[in-house]
């Protein structure tokens, strides 16, 4: 146990700390007075770290405070709050938490759609302001006859996908390459793919080879009658275009998970009426939030061990 440290820099689920509590000597950064020379003195001790996006960026300068790092545990599929680049350069394992989520995000998706188009939340205050004895509440956009686009097809992707099947609609994608087996429309570019849909659902991974993805011009080509989806990251979209193409009538609607400065969204989209918030809660079931938790615990128990990590994300060569 002396040899295997741990630095958790933010809290997690008691439950993610208590098992590594029993595992490892955890290191708790943000209980620390002077947290900088807390890591000055166990920071050449610490052979992993247990992260997630409450921690902050975890680069190189991080990897420099700890010159025995061997292993980094994030808490969520995306790991845009890593240099992933930099751990791999210096032979440093990133994890992530993939499978668990999936199935919980791509019912949010499901739900945040729907919502959407049919306007749940506007028609729940409608109620609840005392409205509706003053008349019925106007009518709403369908799902029925939409054209779906699937920016990502991924594994959260294709649960989307698979959700959507149910609902009779016609579904298309884009990704880096077009998949064997897909039976869905594949289009080459997000311009291409907002053109030949209605709905554009945004469930890649965040990081600089994704940000902005869905700029004005991907949005022009949605349409005015078009719903942008976005349950990725909010580096995705160019939130100042996506602003003012709701505010000036290029698309029609809006339901946005994720936004570019959480938790900060701006006045502006909390003001529009024809789009929908929600505080990033994708994979915020206390079921699904345990499950990840206690793969970010198998992937440091499993690497210490001496079994390799469990669930290492894959860094393309060119990027390093």
């Amino acid at each position: 146990m002396t040899d295997r440290d741990i630095l958790m820099p933010a809290p997690m689920a008691d439950a993610v700390i208590a098992a590594l509590d029993a595992r490892f000597v955890l290191h708790r950064l943000w209980e620390q007075a002077d947290p900088a020379a807390y890591l000055a003195n166990v920071g050449p001790r610490i052979r992993g770290m247990a992260v997630s996006t409450l921690a902050g960026r975890v680069d190189a300068a991080s990897f420099d405070a700890l010159p025995a790092l061997e292993i980094v545990a994030n808490f969520g599929v995306g790991y845009d709050n890593i240099d992933a680049a930099a751990a791999a350069a210096r032979g440093i394992v990133v994890t992530n938490t993939p499978g668990v989520l999936d199935e919980e995000v791509a019912d949010l998706t499901i739900g945040l759609l729907l919502a959407t188009l049919r306007r749940i939340p506007q028609a729940d205050r409608y109620v609840r302001d005392g409205h509706w004895p003053d008349g019925p509440f106007p009518l709403s956009p369908t799902l029925r006859g939409r054209r779906i686009g699937l920016l990502g097809l991924g594994a959260i992707g294709k649960a989307v996908a698979r959700r959507l099947e149910g609902f009779g609609v016609a579904i298309a994608y884009h990704g880096r390459t077009r998949q064997a087996g897909v039976a869905h429309d594949y289009h080459d570019s997000p311009v291409a793919l907002a053109a030949a849909c209605d709905v554009l659902i945004a469930i890649v991974p965040g990081g600089a080879a994704t940000r902005h993805l869905v700029d004005a011009a991907v949005l022009a080509a949605l349409g005015a009658e078009g719903v942008f989806i976005n349950v990725a990251r909010g580096s995705v979209v160019d939130q100042a275009a996506l602003v003012a193409a709701l505010r000036d009538g290029i698309i029609g609607g809006a339901g946005l998970d994720v936004f570019e400065d959480e938790p900060n969204v701006p006045e502006e989209l909390r003001a529009m009426s024809q789009v929908v918030l929600l505080p990033h809660i994708g994979s915020a079931s206390r079921d699904t939030r345990a499950a990840m938790g206690q793969l970010v615990v198998d992937n440091l128990t499993s690497w210490f061990d001496g079994h390799g990590a469990v669930s290492p994300v894959s860094v393309p060569a060119g990027s390093r």
